[in-house]
């Protein structure tokens, strides 16, 4: 068994690579692939919401990597490598071209085009706050002919090819221009789920929440550099994947063991050593940088529109209780003070308490509530009751929070339906929220362009919870303007130390979920989220 910190140290060189641009390398040719048949799969949750624009749900986000393509993608070296098309930037550094490959096809059979291409950006832009950033710096986006796009910016920004090829929250998948033009506000719907991805999806099989079907697009055209996390040739050597839920854990692995289904993507910590007893059984991290857990609060409605009752709850939470509900195995989990994640470049201490990391101060949680004028209005807080890996956050923290004198209503609810209900601005009471917790992997979160929770433009494209926060837009620019690692590492603790202080989220530390499969299943590979290209089945 591997502790967390030694498997993040093994990402932890790769990450700095991201910290400037490197030119493409050369890589061999990958092996023919040789077809296989069904993987059936039970992931951390059922799948309900089909836009990948719309929410950042991580089960929506892994649907929309088996269906859709990449302008670009990210390498596990933390390089931006050409995916849909290569590019060429021009001396000034103010003009990129996008050159679309070959052989690009939807699955409807229709040819992929730069105009598809130039409306995937738009929609992705208005959502993803890294693209927001980035658009304000470009002056057009148009199609040139027919198979080129050009980017041209209005002022210097280094990060176009990194927020491009960023794996997740929301990454830049392509759409077929008829989809990409539905409104970022709008869900797209079963008909919309025509990508050019290496897998298709069924929707006469699709069942939401329970079970998804993808058969593999036998008209795809993978690239022949080998792949590498969400880079490289995505060959695909099975007919058919299936998703089914089961969100029992124990259901699950049983299912696992006795062959009934070929992979589990996490299976419950406290289960695995049943698991890892059985010979015809992998157990894998397969995330090795691991992941954050964190509470997001709604800045939008009372009690947490009122900073210094926002600063309670800091207060109130830790980590080590969390972890110790979330996890249990302290093998698993570790302690980290930085938003950005530890064991990543920009990794500081600035701005937080050290309360956070150790019991919580509940004392001085009771102190500020009684400062701020708490008036016992109900902290709404949203509770899963499907997912091992978001349901036990909840719990522990409406305990902490109580003991620090707040009033908490806790509102069970399975998955989906909390990813549907956080997108919404309506009053607590009203069907909203003030509080919820989520997961990161720590690519999503590792610096200010492309951590979500640190976007500042409240109702008007922020992520869940809104703040409005003019200081940290400014910090974030000021970061994005950056020419040196030490002028990035100096902006980014200013800005940690302000979002501590404004609580913009509060990070509930780190842990490593291992994933389990048939030992039969060969090529599965390492990446911050599942893949099913590359994988076969021996025998």
């Amino acid at each position: 068994m591997i502790p967390l910190k030694e498997l993040q140290k093994g990402a932890q060189g790769a990450a700095y690579g991201l910290m400037a641009s490197a030119a493409i390398s050369a890589m061999p040719l990958l092996a023919t692939p040789v077809q296989a048949e069904t993987i059936r799969a039970v992931m951390h949750s059922g799948l309900r919401v089909l836009d990948p624009v719309a929410t950042t749900a991580h089960i929506t986000r892994d649907h929309g990597y088996m269906i859709f393509d990449t302008l670009l993608g990210m390498d596990e070296a933390f390089q931006p490598q050409p995916q849909m098309a290569d590019w060429s930037v021009s001396d000034d550094g103010m003009v990129y071209t996008f050159t679309l490959r070959d052989g690009l096809k939807w699955h409807d059979g229709s040819d992929v085009t730069p105009g598809d291409v130039v409306a995937s950006i738009q929609r992705w832009a208005a959502r993803d706050g890294g693209g927001q950033m980035l658009m304000d710096h470009v002056d057009s986006i148009e199609a040139t002919d027919a198979q080129t796009v050009t980017l041209t910016l209005s002022s210097d920004f280094a990060y176009v090819l990194e927020l491009m090829a960023k794996p997740s929250s929301i990454p830049l998948f392509v759409m077929p221009t008829r989809v990409a033009e539905t409104s970022p506000d709008e869900m797209l719907s079963v008909e919309d789920q025509v990508g050019s991805g290496p897998f298709r999806f069924v929707a006469g099989d699709y069942d939401p929440g329970n079970r998804v079907v993808y058969e593999k697009f036998e008209d795809y055209v993978p690239r022949d550099e080998p792949a590498s996390w969400l880079a490289g040739g995505k060959v695909v050597n099975v007919d058919r994947v299936e998703w089914i839920n089961m969100s029992d854990a124990q259901t699950a692995l049983n299912a696992l063991n006795t062959g009934e289904i070929d992979f589990l993507e996490a299976p419950s910590v406290d289960l695995l050593p049943i698991l890892q007893a059985n010979a015809d059984i992998v157990v894998e991290n397969l995330n090795e940088l691991g992941s954050q857990t964190m509470g997001r609060l709604n800045f939008l409605y009372p009690p947490f529109d009122n900073p210094d009752i926002r600063r309670a709850a800091l207060m109130a939470l830790n980590q080590t209780d969390v972890l110790a509900s979330l996890v249990g195995n302290p093998e698993y989990y570790s302690t980290c003070p930085s938003l950005y994640g530890c064991s990543t470049p920009l990794d500081t201490e600035a701005g937080a308490p050290a309360s956070l990391t150790d019991k919580g101060d509940a004392q001085a949680a009771q102190t500020l509530l009684e400062e701020a004028g708490y008036d016992g209005t109900p902290v709404v807080m949203l509770q899963p009751t499907d997912s091992p890996t978001v349901s036990p956050q909840p719990v522990i923290a409406a305990q902490l929070l109580r003991r620090a004198g707040f009033m908490v209503d806790l509102q069970p609810m399975d998955w989906q339906t909390l990813v549907t209900r956080r997108a919404s601005q309506q009053p607590p009471d009203q069907g909203g929220w003030n509080i919820f917790f989520t997961n990161w992997a720590l690519p999503e979160v590792w610096n200010p362009l492309v951590n979500p929770m640190l976007n500042g433009r409240g109702r008007d494209g922020g992520w869940f919870g809104w703040p409005e926060d003019e200081t940290l837009e400014d910090l974030r620019e000021a970061f994005a303007k950056a020419e040196t690692d030490e002028a990035r590492q100096e902006i980014a603790e200013r800005l940690q130390a302000h979002a501590f202080e404004q609580v913009t989220y509060i990070p509930l530390g780190e842990y490593a979920t291992p994933s389990a499969w048939r030992s039969d299943l060969t090529g599965v590979l390492h990446a911050p989220m599942p893949v099913f290209w590359n994988l076969s089945r021996e025998g």
